[in-house]
C-alpha cells in the first residue's frame, strides 16, 4: 500500500492559479498510475487528471483541460497538479490517488483505485 499526502489548497480568485502536491510513501512510488479527483458539495467525485507511471502519458477532463496540468517526480515519490485560469465551479476537495495495477486506460474510474489521499481544498471565489 501507499500513502499519500495532499497539500497546496486554499483560497484563490477567479482567474489565479494553485499548484497541488501529492506526497507519497510506502510501496514503490514508480510503479503505478496516479490521478487527481475532485469533489463538490453534494456532488459525486469525478476524475481531473491522470498520468502514467512514466509520466509520457497524461489525460484530462474536459473541463480542465488547458487549464490544469498534472506531472510526477519518480525521484522524489511526487505528483503535482498545476491548476490555472481557475473558476468558481473549480472549487471543491481535491484527492490524490494511486493504483499499482490499474490500466491507464482505465484511469478516470475513481471506485478502481487502491489507495487515497485525504483531500485538500480548493476554493475560488468569483
Amino acid at each position: 500500500q501507499v500513502q499519500l499526502v495532499e497539500s497546496g489548497g486554499g483560497l484563490v480568485q477567479a482567474g489565479g492559479s494553485l499548484s497541488l502536491t501529492c506526497a507519497t510513501s510506502g510501496r514503490s512510488f514508480s510503479g503505478g498510475i496516479m490521478a487527481w479527483f475532485r469533489q463538490a458539495p453534494g456532488k459525486e467525485r469525478e476524475f481531473v487528471a491522470g498520468i502514467s507511471r512514466t509520466g509520457k502519458n497524461t489525460n484530462y477532463a474536459d473541463s480542465v483541460k488547458g487549464r490544469f496540468f498534472i506531472s510526477r517526480d519518480n525521484t522524489n515519490s511526487a505528483v503535482y497538479l498545476q491548476m490555472n485560469s481557475l473558476k468558481p465551479e473549480d472549487t471543491a476537495v481535491y484527492y490524490c490517488a494511486a493504483d499499482a495495477s490499474l490500466s491507464f486506460t482505465r484511469a478516470t474510474v475513481a471506485g478502481l483505485y487502491d489507495d487515497w489521499g485525504q483531500g485538500t481544498q480548493v476554493t475560488v471565489s468569483s
